[in-house]
């Protein structure tokens, strides 16, 4: 995982070429200048390959973030206060999950892309990632965008996990104190109930990385998320289609990079699970 970061937003730095750049002829087989070779209309797949991590990346962790902090806000309060809270709280959380993921993310990105959605961005967010991403800002803006529809359907798991564990953690002796010596309610949800439920909530937190990479990678490849020129692992996977028999490694690397880190990041969860939950240690 390490070196595939290395690879993504070290790279680029080493290569002076644009990702979106024509630099050979198209089709160009893999040489000493190009290593994977050139793309249909002459982009170097390497170059292309490099940013399309870091943006991929960038995507998975933005997403992972933002769906693991409104989840775990939003499991904690459920969790908390039970009763009727509990009860609406949890209705939403299963409405959300009865709606099929894929097609729901089509449509509301096909409406993103089409401006039927109306969301816009500060211009110096989109002027800051549109120079990260080597990408205009109205491309920057699109794929933040996307970051925040993937974020909005993504939280629901750890909603359900962090309302679990705050469930047992609420009678517990430590919050009895609290509760005892004045402490107001949302006192207590964030400093005692929420960093009791960080180990939980660290191994969701990663293990759902994969999946954000995955479901980027799948809108992509539909042509509902990152768009071309800008590149990403997914729409890399999809441009190659037309020549999988005649240039297998144009669909090989950015399938493989998805592989690796997908399966990287569940041994990382894999590992702090086994680290962070004590029962593994009896």
């Amino acid at each position: 995982l390490l070196f595939i970061f290395i690879f993504s937003f070290l790279g680029p730095l080493f290569m002076k070429t644009s990702p979106t750049a024509q630099v050979a002829a198209p089709d160009q087989l893999p040489d000493a200048t190009h290593i994977f070779g050139t793309d249909e209309i002459g982009r170097d797949v390497l170059v292309r390959l490099m940013w399309a991590g870091r943006i991929s990346l960038l995507i998975a962790f933005s997403v992972t973030f933002l769906s693991q902090v409104f989840g775990v806000i939003f499991g904690a309060v459920a969790g908390y206060y039970v009763g009727w809270v509990d009860a609406i709280l949890m209705r939403i959380v299963d409405f959300m999950l009865t709606l099929p993921l894929l097609p729901v993310l089509l449509i509301v990105s096909a409406f993103s892309l089409r401006g039927g959605l109306p969301i816009s961005l500060p211009s110096f967010i989109n002027n800051f990632f549109a120079k990260l991403w080597a990408t205009d800002a109205a491309s920057a803006e699109q794929i933040l965008i996307l970051v925040l529809i993937l974020g909005a359907f993504s939280w629901m798991g750890a909603a359900r996990l962090v309302r679990g564990v705050i469930l047992s953690l609420r009678t517990q002796e430590f919050a009895e104190a609290a509760r005892a010596l004045g402490g107001s309610s949302w006192g207590i949800i964030f400093k005692h109930m929420i960093p009791n439920a960080l180990a939980p909530i660290l191994v969701s937190a990663t293990l759902g990385i994969a999946d954000i990479i995955l479901t980027e990678s799948a809108l992509s490849f539909l042509g509902f998320g990152v768009q071309i020129p800008t590149p990403s692992w997914g729409n890399m996977l999809f441009n190659a289609q037309a020549d999988m028999f005649t240039q297998p490694w144009r669909a090989l690397v950015p399938g493989l990079a998805i592989f690796m880190t997908s399966l990287s990041a569940n041994f990382v969860g894999d590992a702090l699970r086994d680290a962070l939950d004590p029962r593994l240690k009896l």
